[in-house]
């Protein structure tokens, strides 16, 4: 009995040698990975490579990725995944979902996998500035990856056929107004044809508003999460501003503009100036057929923007190999090298200064200098809004905003009623 089964032991690995398989084959790791299409282009495809170049890299591993729809789907998948006992190993959520993934006991640290020179120099490498949402309580629970700004984009035609500098955006609060009134244009029967300046408020509008805030001198939330100042005189006044572009200068349409249209409406001259993401600019130079510029965001009280964009998390409920073979692949995904190229294909922000040394990112950004902005206003960045329980606490402030941009509420009542309801949801937090 013994002999036969050698027998057919040795059989089997030798059918096994003859078709080109060796033991490492049947020994991968699948690597399951959550990846949100939030933002147009060919995404899909580039990811598909990534998993298909670092497999080829690393034959014990298998990078399998799945595409979970929107961030706020992504989430809810990744939350319901994780109560089942069955997450995936790793995936790409806003850095804002920090708090929630920490106080599901979802993630597990970074820190814990950083054993060599070699890894404690990479945790470093990153821009400081899209680390913020990421460290909670002394650990890193998230590296940056697709990482972003708000940023403003002009079109110079339309800015030289209204009689302004093309090669100028506004850089005030009230350049944009006096700018925008030249650029707001109407047909005969006074129906607005194009808009001096169009900022989203669906989708994102806490996102959009922060730039606002930020530059009313107003910090939304406390580093730990647990207090928000919505109420804050700077805070109401940076609504007010915002509310004010339409109702009082009518530059801007009124009610909620949709996020997802607000490229679409660039593009086609309905709009002379819009705020959107960094990650839309590839998107929109490969689109526009006319000259266009990439601004930093006006100043009011100071220059600043909200940081922006998705984390690479690694999730607790999966095998030690699982989260060992995860890191590997956020380790590879965030080299100079790739993270260069991703930003040229996407339009994001390439996450570590050693990005923009590489030589294909110092080309791209020679060529196209817009690429630049983005990571120029770093600086100048705050931490994206985000606290515990952030997913209602951050619709309080949206429907909030919301609630202010449709006239239904004065913008100061309207954040009021926000702070009131986000100290509720937060007081066992504090």
């Amino acid at each position: 009995m013994k002999r036969l089964l050698k027998s057919i032991a040795v059989a089997s690995t030798t059918i096994c040698l003859g078709l080109g398989l060796s033991a490492a084959a049947f020994a991968k790791t699948d690597i399951s990975f959550y990846f949100p299409i939030a933002v147009g282009g060919p995404i899909t495809k580039i990811i598909d490579q990534y998993a298909s170049d670092f497999n080829k890299d690393n034959p014990e591993l298998n990078i399998v990725p799945v595409y979970a729809g929107t961030y706020q789907e992504t989430i809810v998948k990744v939350l319901t995944a994780h109560k089942a006992g069955k997450p995936p190993a790793a995936g790409i959520l806003l850095s804002t979902d920090t708090f929630t993934l920490v106080d599901e006991d979802a993630i597990v640290p970074v820190d814990g996998f950083v054993k060599t020179d070699a890894d404690r120099a990479w945790l470093k490498g990153f821009f400081p500035a899209f680390m913020l949402n990421g460290q909670i309580n002394n650990k890193t629970w998230g590296v940056p990856f697709q990482r972003s700004t708000v940023v403003m984009f002009w079109n110079k035609n339309l800015f030289k056929a209204a009689g302004l500098d093309p090669e100028k955006a506004p850089k005030t609060w009230q350049e944009t107004i006096d700018m925008g009134k030249k650029l707001t244009q109407k047909d005969a029967s006074g129906n607005v044809t194009q808009w001096g300046i169009q900022v989203p408020s669906s989708g994102f509008p806490y996102w959009l508003y922060q730039g606002f805030s930020t530059q009313s001198d107003a910090i939304l939330a406390n580093q730990d999460g647990t207090t928000v100042k919505f109420d804050d005189a700077n805070a109401i006044a940076a609504l007010q501003y915002w509310v004010d572009l339409s109702k009082k200068h009518n530059i801007s349409p009124a009610g909620v503009v949709e996020w997802g249209t607000t490229p679409r409406d660039f593009l086609e001259g309905k709009a002379a100036m819009i705020w959107t993401t960094t990650g839309n600019l590839t998107n929109i130079r490969s689109n526009a057929k006319f000259d266009f510029g990439v601004a930093m965001l006006p100043e009011g009280k100071r220059r600043g923007s909200p940081t922006g964009g998705g984390n690479f998390f690694i999730f607790k409920k999966t095998s030690p190999a699982e989260q060992e073979g995860a890191y590997k692949f956020a380790k590879w995904l965030t080299q100079p090298e790739r993270a260069a190229q991703w930003s040229i294909d996407t339009g994001y922000v390439a996450v570590s200064p050693a990005a923009y040394d590489t030589p294909a990112l110092k080309k791209y950004t020679t060529d196209f200098p817009p690429a630049l902005v983005a990571r120029d206003q770093l600086p100048f960045a705050v931490a994206e809004f985000s606290t515990h329980d952030n997913q209602r606490v951050t619709k309080a402030l949206n429907d909030g905003l919301q609630a202010a941009l449709t006239g239904a509420k004065t913008p100061e009542q309207a954040l009021k009623d926000a702070q009131v309801e986000a100290t509720r949801l937060l007081r066992s937090y504090k």
